[in-house]
């Protein structure tokens, strides 16, 4: 204390008592230059540290630090500054100080709260910082109710600092829902339409789904408060109100357990006494067959009298559900069908029409050449 009062002393006889707050000043300045350059420093350190520990928290918080961290050290400083100078000057424009200060720090800590959500959301689905990433959906819509809890909280706040009743703005908030809500039915209706996906879960991001009710299909990119954004299989983005699937059906393939292959195959009557060597064969290659859930359903039977053909099928499910590998499972499955009637001295079917000419009375050949 004595040699920082010297060094005042100095500063004042250097200066003048008049103009010593301007040195002041600068050194609030300098000093807050260096807190937010230190604090960067510190974060830096501190990203190193948590980089290597597979922890979701830490990462978040560090990375959540700037840069509201040096704006806080830097906002302190400047008002810190003006309050000094006000004093100095009397202006009266310095008073504005203080309440930028408040709200300042209030906006700081938002900020701060807002990016820690938007980390730990990114954090919560990524393999690299969690053994078992959570469900991106469920991530999603909690990271947006926290957020919107952080906006609200912070708006009454600052609602409050200036004086504003809070309490009085709750009870014109029941007065008014009604109007609002008879206003913004839609919007309602979207945001709870929103809340039932997000409970439910009938599909969550990256899904593949489909309404036969509506001609919608395609991959789920977005889960929103008030759309859903789904991309159809020729890459257009589909935009749909959430309150939509409050009133149709969803398909949801992307949870199917299996694929099933439904296939009718026809051969000529000529083959008919070696229609059931051919399902027997058929049936025992599906049943050996490393692709097929043999714990599922299987059937190979004789089915129809067609027209042209003798009619077997073939029902039975694959173990994968991915939609190419199960394109190149069936293919093989057919192809060996075929191998199989050919095996047999058997062919497929096609349609065929035979025309039997009735023969013509003698008479009548005579009648036409008389004629």
């Amino acid at each position: 204390m004595q040699a920082f009062e010297a060094f005042r002393q100095l500063m004042v006889a250097w200066v003048g008592a008049n103009q010593f707050w301007i040195v002041v000043i600068f050194a609030i300045v300098l000093a807050s230059a260096l807190g937010a350059w230190f604090l960067r420093r510190f974060v830096q350190k501190l990203e190193q540290r948590a980089a290597t520990t597979a922890n979701p928290w830490d990462d978040a918080l560090v990375g959540a630090l700037t840069p509201p961290g040096p704006v806080l050290i830097w906002l302190l400083g400047l008002t810190l500054a003006a309050e000094r100078a006000g004093r100095a000057t009397g202006a009266e424009i310095f008073q504005l100080a203080t309440p930028v200060r408040d709200v300042g720090v209030i906006l700081a800590v938002t900020w701060f709260a807002w990016r820690f959500s938007h980390k730990v959301e990114y954090n919560l689905r990524d393999p690299r910082y969690i053994a078992k990433p959570m469900d991106a959906t469920t991530v999603r819509a909690l990271g947006k109710l926290v957020r919107a809890s952080i906006l609200i909280t912070s708006a009454m706040v600052i609602m409050q600092y200036f004086q504003y009743s809070v309490s009085g703005i709750l009870a014109f908030g029941g007065i008014g829902g009604l109007a609002v809500g008879f206003a913004a039915k839609d919007l309602l209706a979207n945001f709870f339409g929103g809340l039932m996906v997000y409970l439910d879960r009938p599909f969550a991001v990256g899904d593949w789904v489909r309404s036969p009710d509506k001609e919608i299909e395609g991959t789920v990119e977005d889960i929103g408060w008030r759309l859903t954004r789904i991309r159809t299989f020729d890459k257009r983005p589909l935009y749909i109100p959430n309150s939509v699937f409050t009133q149709i059906s969803v398909e949801n393939p992307s949870r199917m357990q299996n694929r099933r292959i439904f296939e009718t195959v026809g051969i000529r009557y000529a083959d008919a006494p070696k229609m059931a060597a051919i399902v027997q064969d058929v049936k025992a290659m599906l049943q050996q067959h490393p692709e097929i859930d043999t714990n599922q359903t299987l059937i190979v039977n004789f089915n129809s009298f067609a027209p042209s053909s003798l009619d077997f099928f073939i029902y039975t499910f694959t173990k994968t559900t991915e939609w190419v590998r199960y394109h190149e499972i069936k293919q093989d499955v057919l192809l060996k069908v075929l191998e199989i009637i050919e095996s047999h001295d058997a062919s497929c079917a096609f349609p065929t029409s035979t025309v039997h000419i009735a023969e013509i009375a003698q008479q009548e050949r005579a009648l036409v050449r008389a004629d």
